[in-house]
């Protein structure tokens, strides 16, 4: 069970003297943006119903949604360890399979209609439609959803998991829709034709889209969210990388996706040898990143939370747990079943989900990258940690109990170069330098066990802390 975090905002006081637009008022957003989806969503279902048919339409649709649910909990998995909040992946889907469906739709017909109305050649308008203008549409139009979650939720957008999550949910609509369109339409072919079985158009078309190739979209525009996680990664100062690199994936997206589309007039086999040497290399390929960038994010969390752990706010195992998926489901597993069920589950959930949020913050902070608002939401996170300790504590130390052995943990805490624990030593919380640790990192005092923690102070001068926290006391809460 992963459940995204709530994102703590800092609203004016009533003596700020800020009072917002109206057309900055959330809920006016929020309003604006579920209108223009539905109408979108609306239009759509009207255009394929009628170009398909109220029983072709039916057929695709049960037919289209078939890989649907596994694609979103494949990108789901990928975002596990800092899991984005839900209205993030259910906006990028509702636009990939309304909004974007809705423009790709309409400019292709047009502009295929205008090639063949100057070119007196419909099938030649057809072809170089599918090849060069779909491609730069389609893609475009998938491109909005990630650049308006980087340019809006920009605290949810820190890395290339995000960039890819977020394509590729938003690819996986598109598709759906689009997979509506070609079985229903497909249907209908063979409703006029005679055709059944596995001779049917129907079928074939089932077995390319559905079969051979589901992945296909979101394969095409997970290069341009890794174009956009890298502009998230780059520093303030490089702003011409941050709009060079999302513009390079875009490019490669379109690319790839006329090479899938040209590929059928190649001859006899042009499909399959597109498919076979290109196709299903690129998947694995970019499957491979995928994963191996989210082993890096755990290895992430492990390297970086030490740090808060000797600062007093974490205990000392809970680097190791929270950088492990098998730890933290366990550390949930507990808590759900001996620490009050289902909300006790949530509340660790979150809990690992901030502390993750926290070590990429510190992460980024260290190589210049964390932004002007990084002490503030250091000090959000903090605060979101501190009220969940009570009941996440005792469950990520049964986590580390049952997950990994006491030799094993202190192996562990020694690889990233911190002191080994002392044998004997209770797995409590607290500060370590209370258990007579001398040359403790980044300038932390010792804390005696039980009291408050030190304000940890990753950016800068590790012995200060950052700037304006002496008003800041989340553990009166």
């Amino acid at each position: 069970m992963a459940i995204s975090p709530p994102s703590p905002s800092y609203s004016p006081g009533p003596g700020s003297g800020t009072h917002p637009h109206w057309w900055q008022r959330r809920w006016v957003r929020y309003g604006a943006l579920i209108t223009l989806l539905a109408l979108s969503g609306l239009v759509i279902l009207a255009l394929v119903r009628r170009q398909t048919g109220t029983q072709g339409f039916l057929v695709g649709l049960g037919l289209a949604v078939l890989p649907v649910p596994w694609l979103l909990a494949a990108f789901r998995w990928l975002d596990r360890v800092e899991p984005g909040p839900w209205r993030n992946l259910v906006f990028a889907f509702a636009w990939g399979a309304c909004a974007a469906a809705l423009i790709a739709i309409v400019a292709n017909s047009f502009a295929t209609k205008w090639i063949a109305t100057s070119t007196a050649d419909p099938a030649g308008a057809d072809t170089l439609g599918a090849t060069l203008i779909a491609p730069v549409v389609e893609e475009s139009a998938k491109a909005a959803a990630v650049l308006l979650v980087f340019l809006f939720r920009r605290r949810d957008f820190t890395g290339i998991v995000d960039g890819v999550v977020i394509a590729g949910v938003t690819a996986t609509g598109f598709a759906f829709t689009e997979n509506i369109l070609y079985l229903g339409t497909a249907f209908g072919t063979d409703q006029l034709s005679g055709g059944h079985g596995i001779a049917s158009v129907t079928a074939a078309t089932f077995f390319v889209r559905v079969v051979m190739s589901p992945f296909a979209h979101p394969l095409f525009t997970v290069l341009t969210g890794i174009g956009f996680g890298q502009a998230a990664l780059s520093t303030e100062r490089g702003r011409a990388r941050r709009a060079l690199v999302p513009l390079g994936g875009l490019l490669l997206a379109m690319g790839m996706h006329a090479l899938w589309n040209g590929s059928a007039t190649f001859g006899r086999f042009g499909f399959l040898a597109v498919y076979a040497a290109f196709m299903l290399p690129a998947f694995g390929l970019l499957t491979w990143l995928a994963v191996w960038t989210r082993q890096r994010e755990l290895r992430t969390v492990r390297e970086e939370l030490p740090a808060y752990v000797y600062a007093g706010w974490l205990g000392p195992a809970e680097p190791f747990v929270l950088g492990s998926m098998r730890a933290r489901r366990a550390a949930r597993d507990h808590a759900r079943r001996h620490l009050g069920g289902r909300p006790a589950a949530r509340a660790v959930a979150q809990y690992e989900a901030y502390a993750t949020s926290l070590a990429f913050l510190r992460h980024r902070g260290r190589r210049g990258r964390a932004g002007a608002g990084s002490a503030v939401r250091e000090q959000e996170l903090l605060a979101e940690l501190w009220r969940r300790r009570e009941v996440a504590r005792p469950a990520l130390e049964h986590a580390a109990r049952t997950v990994a052995p006491v030799p094993a943990a202190s192996s562990y805490w020694a690889r990233y170069g911190y002191p080994a624990m002392p044998a004997g030593r209770p797995a409590a919380y607290g500060h370590p330098g209370a258990y007579g640790h001398q040359g403790v990192p980044y300038g932390y005092p010792p804390v005696p066990y039980g009291a408050a923690p030190n304000p940890p102070a990753p950016y800068g001068n590790p012995s200060a802390p950052p700037p304006g926290y002496p008003g800041y006391n989340p553990y009166r809460s």
